[in-house]
């Protein structure tokens, strides 16, 4: 026997089973080569066919395996028919048996295929039959009926699939197909159904032959899995593997493991080769095919068996190319090839069509993550061991991408985008069913999962407000129990985020960044061309630099534009903040025990201390809820709902209120954003998405202004290199959203509240509101003060070019400058205006008054004294300069204080800047350009003399105490003290409102630099006593004389001394 004999005979032994056609006495009918015939797995051999007698061949009975009737008389339940009345025997029921022989013949051979005549060459439907010589001659030798039956047709098969013009398997599979309608269409019927289901077994064991071992067929063995190619055709074409097939296959998986391993390998095969393709490419029949094998838990016990399903992976990127379902997740918009052929020469394209393809994207994108979570929900729910090893995969998904958050990301150590948001999206959805609007199953999160061994590996992570040690000693301490399903996902979706939709949401605004950075490159490229014009290798080198530099930039504009497409998707956005509204209830609960919110209304501040297991969290837990709602209320904020307004805010409020919970002071500068940028006027809300709520809802007239507040002072000292500039930005946000809610009168009783309740909280607010608006306004003026200069330098032709670019470049830098802190200096002043017309009490505090009144006279001198033509610049609006505006608000504070003896007092003493010849200028100012109305410069005007008469009598009183000894003089000052404290630790006598002052910004001695809090002061009584005394001893006259005497010369002394110049200084502001 041959070795290829040898080989058929092993397979074929697996086709065993018992025979469904049988003779009555035990031997097959089917028809047998003097070789064996293929048995499948399990089943009995059968014995070959010898020649059988006459009758046997006769006897249709035997032919179909029925019984032969006997002689016995039949007990039947029915009367006889009236043929038996009239003696007529069963033998002319003959013809009826026959016609099954031939209904058999004729189905065998539609099904299969197949003749025994050789002069027919199609069936009644016009199908191409294929003659199978051989089994036509075994039967003429045994001297059998020519004609099928499913005695003969494992042969029929053998012969006919070894010589059809296609592959074994081709064949076998539309037969397949075939055998299974007819079993359909036959029924319940006998013979029939019986004759039809063992040509349906048959079939099937002869696939699994065609596709284990195509050798068996004299075919050689392809170099890929026979059954890949299958796979990837239609379900229902005649090649492809339709659900009866597969259904069939796992059936036999316990007897036969090679059908098993065979669909395995197919599986494997279309992962390889889709890991190839890009969504450009027909990626679709590939995850058609696993959406099919996935429908069967079976099938996918078994791949997951496959080492290809979680390998042991160091690097990210193979995690796309080396897993099984790596290339699945990979297909996406954001592959770079997909994105250039999405907006191919961006520059050139119009909005509207930036817009269809955005759309045409997110709906391409959105089909193929619906099949990835039908997949993966399929993984998940088929067995306990599939459902852990997919979340195993996952685990592997973020866990190696921890890079993606890296302040420098190298695109060649980490997943792509495309892959780490398919993930993301996967996992949000696989969170779907237990986030209800009651938050019915929220408990169910278990916080425990973090150190019962979990998944997500948090060990290396920022913690909330914990340092490494601390949380390493924490998590090392690891917790009994089996985490639930819905903890393992929850906090897998978590981390997704992060590394996933926050991390490409990070990396869209560094690519922003980057183009534009680019763009202004080209541009001073492009102006470098005319020094190799007469360098024709040169300009060549120079041309090919410039347009790979191009491409670059193209790249990136595309790129740019599809990531927007996929991360500007609504549907994606709106199930990423349901996950998010999730987040935040649960970290709500975990720092309010015994509370259950939202069902009653949150309660804070919150306790002092924030619990281990709170302060122990990742950061990202907060920071992934603030980067995606500071992503949706910059660009579609119209997707939020009105319950997710609530929770958000209470959200942001209860962490501002009670900041100790977290470290990072930029973590809370997010809340703020989130509250800010949910202030932008919007569509028909003027007031934005969370305005109204701001406005009107309890939780915040309760807590917001503190809240916010408690922020700006926090926010002097973040820690961070920029925290200088960082805080103007974030205080920036905080007025815009004081300036939303100031209609609620509540609000502005909020704030006489603190001011009156938490002095020093509102002397410090106050205090570095003042030195703000010192700052910007010093910074503001000064740098337009230079851009005059600059402008005027630059109109003097005789500048050389040199001297010129010199002088543009920082003529640009003060621009700059300008443009910034312009726009913040409105903003201070405009919140210093709203807050001294509703606290002028507050404002006019001893520690607070005197700042106060040397800010005003310093900036009112700037605007309206003689260098104030200095202001004078090109295109004011420009810098969001408004001169005029901006005076007209300094003279509102004043007026606001107007009737606070110690703020006149205040101004008067103001030795520096207060000039009695600007108060009238400004007069004059607000007539000319119509400013203020009639009766508004009328009290102008009263103030003036208020200043000029209290300046008066102040200046007698100082006169009359002559020289004051240097020990009653305040040591920082050098004014007369009234309250002398003594500092406990350098005991130097010192003024309280002085040291009070100081320590609103420093909080140190500062004479020796040890920390002093303003509790610890001891009142000089001594000091104090000396003082009374001097001040008894020196004052001859008392103030009433004093006023009664010079009120009349003091009045009309009064714009004396005016200064006279050639250009009005706000002549600058005209027009």
């Amino acid at each position: 026997m041959s070795d290829a004999e040898k080989i058929r005979n092993k397979r074929l032994a697996k086709l065993g089973g018992g025979n469904a056609v049988n003779h009555l006495d035990g031997t097959s009918s089917q028809p047998s080569s003097s070789t064996s015939t293929p048995q499948p797995k399990g089943e009995s051999q059968k014995s070959p066919i010898s020649t059988p007698s006459t009758p046997s061949l006769t006897n249709p009975f035997q032919q179909l395996g029925l019984k032969q009737p006997t002689s016995e008389p039949r007990i039947r339940d029915k009367p006889a028919s009236p043929e038996q009345h009239t003696g007529h025997n069963t033998s002319r029921k003959k013809p009826h048996l026959e016609d099954i022989g031939i209904w058999e013949d004729r189905t065998l051979s539609s099904i299969f295929r197949l003749t025994l005549k050789e002069d027919v060459k199609t069936d009644l439907h016009g199908h191409d039959l294929f003659f199978i010589p051989g089994v036509k001659s075994e039967l003429e030798d045994q001297g059998a009926p020519v004609s099928l039956s499913a005695g003969v047709l494992e042969q029929a098969l053998l012969e006919a699939a070894s010589g059809c013009k296609g592959t074994p398997l081709d064949y076998l599979l539309g037969c397949w197909k075939r055998v299974c309608r007819a079993l359909k269409a036959t029924g319940k019927v006998e013979p029939r159904h019986g004759i039809i289901k063992e040509a349906k077994r048959l079939c099937m064991s002869y696939c699994i032959f065609a596709a284990t071992m195509p050798e068996m067929f004299g075919v050689e063995e392809p170099l890929e899995n026979s059954l890949t190619a299958h796979l990837l055709v239609d379900s229902e074409d005649d090649c492809g593997l339709c659900p009866e097939f597969l259904q069939e296959a796992v059936n036999r998986f316990p007897e036969d493991d090679t059908i098993r391993d065979a669909l395995v390998g197919a599986a494997e095969d279309i992962s390889r080769k889709l890991a190839k393709l890009t969504m450009n490419d027909d990626y679709k029949p590939y995850v058609t095919a696993l959406r099919n094998l996935a429908r069967f838990p079976k099938i996918i016990e078994a791949i997951v068996e496959s080492p290809s399903f979680l390998p042991l992976l160091t690097n990210s990127p193979d995690i796309e190319q080396q897993t099984f379902l790596g290339p699945f997740f990979r297909i996406s918009p954001l592959q770079v090839p997909v994105a250039q052929n999405y907006f191919s020469s961006p520059k050139t394209l119009d909005k509207g069509y930036i817009v269809n393809s955005q759309r045409a994207l997110r709906m391409t994108l959105k089909n193929h993550q619906d099949d990835l979570y039908d997949i993966i929900f399929n993984f998940v729910r088929a067995a306990p061991q599939t459902r852990e090893k997919t979340l195993d995969w996952f685990a592997m998904c973020v866990n190696l991408n921890h890079k993606r958050r890296a302040m420098q990301v190298n695109p060649n150590e980490v997943s792509t985008d495309g892959f780490m948001v398919n993930v993301t999206i996967c996992l949000d959805q696989l969170c779907e069913p237990f986030m209800d609007a009651t938050f019915s199953k929220i408990d169910r999160i278990d916080i425990g999962y973090l150190r019962r061994r979990p998944r997500v590996n948090i060990r290396d992570e920022t913690k909330i407000n914990a340092d490494q040690s601390t949380s390493d000693q924490f998590y090392d301490q690891s917790t009994e129990g089996t985490s639930n399903f819905i903890s393992e996902v929850f906090f897998l979706a978590l981390a997704a985020h992060h590394y996933g939709y926050e991390a490409t949401n990070q990396k869209l605004d560094q690519l922003e960044k980057q183009l534009k950075h680019m763009e202004k490159q080209i541009s001073v490229f492009e102006l470098d061309r005319h020094k190799y014009v007469n360098q024709p290798g040169a300009l060549a080198m120079f041309e090919r630099s410039l347009k790979k530099y191009k491409q670059k930039l193209d790249e990136g504009l595309s790129y740019k534009l599809a990531v927007r497409g996929v991360l500007l998707d609504e549907l994606s956005q709106a199930r990423s903040m349901q996950f998010m509204r999730y987040v935040i209830v649960w970290m709500l609960r975990l720092v309010s025990p015994g509370q259950t919110y939202p069902k009653q209304p949150l309660k804070i501040p919150l306790p002092e201390e924030p619990s281990e297991v709170f302060k122990c969290l990742p950061e990202y837990f907060l920071e992934d809820v603030v980067d995606n709602f500071k992503f949706i209320t910059r660009n579609i904020p119209q997707i939020i709902t009105a319950s997710q307004s609530e929770e958000l805010v209470v959200l942001c409020i209860t962490f501002l209120r009670s900041s100790q919970y977290i470290k990072n002071p930029y973590l809370k500068a997010g809340l703020i954003t989130i509250l800010f940028r949910g202030t932008w006027p919007m569509y028909s809300r003027p007031k934005g998405i969370l305005g109204d709520l701001l406005v009107g809802f309890p939780f915040a007239t309760e807590h917001l202004l503190h809240s916010l507040m408690q922020y700006f002072i926090e926010a002097e000292f973040t820690g961070g290199h920029t925290q200088f500039f960082d805080k103007f930005n974030i205080r920036f946000e905080i007025f815009q959203i004081i300036k939303c809610v100031w209609s609620n009168t509540v609000y502005r009783q909020n704030l006489l509240t603190e001011s009156k309740v938490n002095v020093e909280f509102f002397v410090r607010f106050v205090n570095l509101l003042l030195n703000d608006v010192t700052f910007v306004l010093d910074e503001s003026l000064g740098a337009l003060g230079k851009i005059h200069t600059l402008q005027e330098e630059l109109k003097d032709p005789s500048l050389d070019q040199a001297a010129r670019a010199n002088t543009e470049e920082k003529l640009q830098q003060e621009q700059g400058r300008a443009k910034s802190y312009m726009q913040l200096t409105n903003e201070t002043v405009a919140m210093l205006k709203l807050f001294t017309e509703a606290l002028a009490d507050a404002f006019t505090m001893p520690e607070i008054v005197q700042r106060l009144a040397d800010m005003l006279d310093y900036n009112l001198d700037a605007l309206a004294g003689p260098k104030s033509s200095d202001l004078k610049v090109d295109n004011m609006g420009e810098y969001g300069f408004n001169p005029k505006a901006l005076l007209a608000e300094i003279v509102d504070v004043y007026m606001n204080l107007h009737r606070k003896d110690n703020f006149i007092l205040a101004v008067a003493r103001d030795g520096r800047s207060y000039k009695p010849v600007n108060f009238e200028k400004v007069s004059q100012l607000m007539k000319k350009f119509g400013l203020k109305s009639a009766d508004y410069i009328v009290e102008w005007e009263a103030l003036q003399v208020k200043f000029a008469m209290t300046k008066a009598e102040d200046d007698k009183v100082e006169e009359d105490l002559g020289e004051i000894p240097d020990e009653l003089l305040d040591p920082l000052m050098y004014t007369l003290m009234e309250d002398p404290v003594i500092l406990p630790t350098s005991k130097i006598s010192i003024d309280r409102s002085t040291i009070r002052s100081h320590l609103l910004s420093d909080p140190n001695d500062p004479f020796n630099r040890v920390p002093l809090k303003i509790e610890d002061v001891i009142p000089d009584t001594v000091m104090k006593a000396k003082i009374d005394a001097f001040v008894q001893e020196k004052r001859g006259r008392s103030r009433k004389e004093f006023t009664s005497t010079n009120t009349n010369a003091t009045v009309g002394g009064v714009g004396e001394g005016h200064e006279e110049g050639g250009t009005d200084p706000m002549d600058t502001t005209a027009g």
